[in-house]
């Protein structure tokens, strides 16, 4: 019997950063993503994912925005996670500098979104990967297609965020975690505290590669995961 794999995006993301993922999983695993836009809160989001997921179980992936929700999955329905993949984020709390940037976002955001989404993308994306189509093309298509009050929403959820360092011991699930290398939003040294923190858990970084891996290295990606899934005999 096939596991089930529920996917979950980062800020202004729908299922389209994960196109190549899904491919690659379905041929393994019955394959959903999780809707994190209409929520208020990463608590909220979190009850509102366990609430439609289709399976009483499944394997959970969590990207940027899509982790922190992870980790309060993880505290409110622990039992239902099977496995726990962690996607560029971080376990830490918002900093007041990176909350100040949050803000200045939305103000610019609410008369000019496609300027917001200009400034993220050298942080979303390696130098050498930002101007394919593949990865600006989908960031703005993302973008344009959420809008920006979904941006507002989840940018002030992420501001909110809890602290999620004093749950990690607690995660028993077969764990992975993956970062670019040259993440600038989550950089590496934030993947391995989660690394550190989670008993079990597999750590992977990927060369030019930077916060949105699923766009940046698809192919690696999906072969980490795909081994991984493998491996655990989900």
């Amino acid at each position: 019997m096939k596991p089930n794999i529920l996917l979950l995006p980062g800020l202004l993301n729908d299922a389209s950063v994960f196109t190549e993922q899904i491919a690659a999983l379905s041929t393994v695993a019955k394959v959903e993503v999780g809707d994190l836009s209409i929520a208020e809160t990463i608590t909220d989001m979190a009850a509102s994912i366990l609430k439609s997921a289709s399976a009483k179980h499944f394997v959970l992936l969590g990207l940027s925005l899509g982790g922190y929700v992870a980790f309060e999955i993880m505290r409110q329905a622990p039992e239902r996670v099977a496995g726990l993949v962690l996607m560029d984020t971080t376990a830490r709390p918002d900093t007041p500098e990176s909350s100040a940037k949050r803000e200045a976002l939305i103000k610019l955001a609410a008369t000019d979104l496609d300027a917001a989404t200009e400034q993220l993308l050298p942080l979303l994306s390696h130098p050498d990967r930002m101007n394919l189509p593949a990865v600006r093309g989908v960031i703005q298509s993302m973008a344009s297609g959420l809008g920006k009050e979904v941006f507002e929403r989840q940018q002030r959820a992420i501001m909110g965020r809890p602290d999620s360092r004093p749950t990690l011991k607690s995660i028993a699930c077969p764990t992975l975690v993956i970062c670019g290398q040259n993440d600038l939003i989550t950089p590496p040294e934030l993947a391995t505290e989660i690394a550190d923190g989670i008993k079990h858990a597999k750590l992977e970084l990927i060369a030019q590669c930077g916060h949105l891996s699923t766009l940046d290295q698809p192919e690696l990606v999906c072969g980490l995961l795909l081994d991984w899934i493998k491996h655990n005999k989900f």
